[in-house]
């Protein structure tokens, strides 16, 4: 709390500092795990009781059913109501736009090196 006013840090806004520390393949096992805190155990996806019961992991305790439900389908690429691991680390990554940025310089980087090693080999 800072003079009355409570300070929130997204989890979105911190994607980028841990893709910086923590590298692509890092990212994605610390994305994984977030992941798999959020999940219905038995059903291996995020639906919105187990997004209910787990929000307090996130910070998101004070949200009701409706904004929880507005999460899981802004995330729901295929329709069926729930999050699979897929599409939730691609929602995380959409929520930054930042991070949506670096991972694409990391695409171009590893496309480039892939082309280098290419024409190493048919030389």
């Amino acid at each position: 709390m800072d003079g009355g006013v409570e300070k929130r840090v997204e989890f979105e806004d911190m994607l980028p500092a841990m893709a910086e520390k923590l590298g692509g393949d890092g990212l994605i096992l610390e994305l994984c795990n977030g992941f798999e805190l959020l999940m219905d155990r038995d059903k291996g996806v995020i639906t919105l009781d187990s997004l209910r019961r787990n929000s307090a992991v996130l910070g998101l305790q004070g949200l009701g059913d409706d904004e929880l439900a507005g999460m899981l389908r802004e995330g729901d690429v295929d329709g069926d109501g729930v999050l699979s691991q897929m599409e939730f680390c691609v929602l995380m990554f959409r929520l930054s736009p930042e991070l949506m940025e670096q991972s694409r310089a990391w695409f171009e980087e590893i496309v480039e090196g892939e082309f280098r090693r290419g024409r190493k080999r048919s030389s």
